[in-house]
């Protein structure tokens, strides 16, 4: 009956809710919230997550927010976001498309006043309790760049936010009591990303991102309160921890045994002996990844190829300590690697590369700027890994047209090469490679290679039907090529 409201007369608050949480859009939802009070409060028990940026008032929000929607299990607070403030006051951090131009808040210029209210427009450890005390349901918390939140905010929120899984502090300067109350309360935590915050103790924690640690005192002592407390971790990266040293890592190899992923970044002071422990208790190593580690060498490697006999995936960058020795015994033992770059290792020789084909079949390999490899090498690894379907081999000055005849022989699935740098390769060997790989071949980057030319360029683009991109100085590329296939050629450099 016309004007009659059957809906509400007839249908209970379970069956709209259910109703509310299938609407496939926010604004959908939001529209629906406006029919009337009634579905206002029921749509407001569906949401599941909020948002917030840089809002002038986020303490006040949250008490807000909290008083309209009892089942949020996801927030997420972003103080980098722009935000319209008043020009007179600073932040302390801005991001990169802010429209108001910032100054430093300890400027000499500015007066206490100018700090307290800027302070306000901060997220402050009331609104992190008050956060807590709203949402008792909560899984996910982000605070990026919360920088007023103390460890006293994260203690009353691991109190009440028992059933926290996923933890995100980046550029919150929170320190070791908060951490400890949320690795007392929060026994289901499983991810935690820390910057500036020292170790907990989470019986369930499995991933966990260590960034720039420099303002500890004991950081070799922070890592093994993590490890001894966190023994089900299984994901480890320390990026640009400078205070972390060899006996940190240790104690991660003797109490994280499930341990699969390791990336160690910049970390200078961490020496071959704590990659041995590594490889002595983490059994279950699938992926290492060093970058810049000055102090390990091929010791540590051959502690990991002995004791991490699953390892898949091996990244090395610009660790000048390792050798022929280490990546020889990575090829002996480590008969599951499919992922090998090795790039810029000036000691890693063709006997390294003979080794690791002899013992893996690989798919992608790196190996640039590694100036002692030459053709014995890669043909080594033409031969031996058929199932290649990547290949980076820039600025190897020894590598020549029959390294380059036999990949095109034996690795018919080859769809990427980096060729940049390679002086000795020519128009030949170009030939001899899109041969045997052409119906598959979707990139070739061959810039700055100085013994090929327009008629190479234009035998790759016209051998290679699925090519993609090819990355070429223009000067090679003739008008006829660039009217064919113009649109998979790119330029590293127009004037050249």
């Amino acid at each position: 009956m016309r004007g009659h409201d059957w809906i509400n007369t007839l249908l209970p608050d379970e069956l709209l809710i259910e109703i509310f949480r299938r609407l496939d859009s926010k604004s959908n939802r939001d529209a629906s919230s406006l029919v009337c009070t009634r579905w206002l409060r029921l749509e407001r028990l569906t949401r599941a997550a909020i948002r917030i940026g840089a809002s002038g008032s986020p303490d006040l929000l949250i008490h807000l927010l909290a008083a309209r929607f009892s089942n949020i299990t996801t927030v997420h607070i972003d103080e980098r976001l722009s935000v319209s403030i008043p020009a007179h006051l600073g932040r302390r951090r801005s991001s990169g498309n802010s429209s108001v131009k910032l100054h430093d808040v300890n400027d000499k210029h500015g007066s206490a006043s100018d700090q307290s209210d800027l302070d306000s427009l901060c997220l402050s450890d009331s609104g992190l309790a008050s956060l807590a005390e709203g949402f008792p349901k909560l899984e996910k918390l982000r605070l990026i760049w919360c920088s007023n939140v103390t460890s006293e905010g994260l203690s009353s929120l691991a109190r009440k936010c028992t059933s926290l899984k996923s933890l995100d502090l980046q550029g919150c300067y929170v320190g070791d009591q908060g951490l400890a109350a949320i690795g007392q309360c929060c026994k289901q935590l499983e991810d935690l990303n820390l910057r500036f915050c020292e170790g907990t103790s989470c019986l369930s924690l499995e991933l966990l991102a260590l960034y720039s640690f420099q303002r500890f005192t004991d950081n070799d002592k922070g890592l093994e309160v993590i490890a001894t407390g966190c023994k089900e971790l299984t994901h480890l990266e320390v990026n640009g921890c400078h205070n972390i040293g060899t006996l940190g890592l240790e104690s991660v190899g003797k109490s994280c045994q499930h341990l699969s992923e390791l990336a160690l970044l910049y970390c200078q002071r961490i020496g071959d002996a704590g990659l041995v422990q590594v490889g002595q208790g983490c059994k279950f190593l699938q992926a290492l990844q060093l970058v810049d580690c000055s102090s390990i060498g091929d010791e540590a490697m051959c502690g990991i190829a002995s004791g991490c006999r699953n390892l898949k995936k091996l990244h090395i960058r610009r660790c000048y300590e390792i050798g022929n020795k280490g990546i020889i015994a990575v090829g002996e033992k480590c008969k599951l690697l499919t992922d090998l770059s090795i790039r810029f290792c000036d000691r890693v020789g063709d006997r390294a590369l003979i080794a690791i084909a002899e013992g893996c079949s690989l798919h992608y390999l790196n190996v640039s700027g590694c100036h002692l490899i030459g053709d014995a090498g890669v043909i080594a690894i033409a031969r031996g890994c058929p199932q290649l379907c990547y290949l980076d081999v820039s600025v190897l000055q020894k590598l020549g047209d029959i390294a380059m005849a036999e990949l095109g022989e034996h690795c018919p699935l080859l769809k990427e090469i980096v060729l940049s740098h390679c002086r000795q390769i020519t128009d030949v060997g170009l030939a001899h490679l899109v041969k045997g790989c052409c119906t598959v071949l979707e990139s070739c980057h061959m810039v700055y290679c100085s013994g090929v030319t327009s008629v190479g360029v234009a035998t790759v683009v016209s051998s290679c039907p699925n090519i993609k991109k090819v990355l070429v100085e223009k000067w090679k590329v003739s008008q006829r090529t660039q009217r064919r296939v113009g649109s998979v050629i790119s330029y590293l450099c127009m004037d050249l």
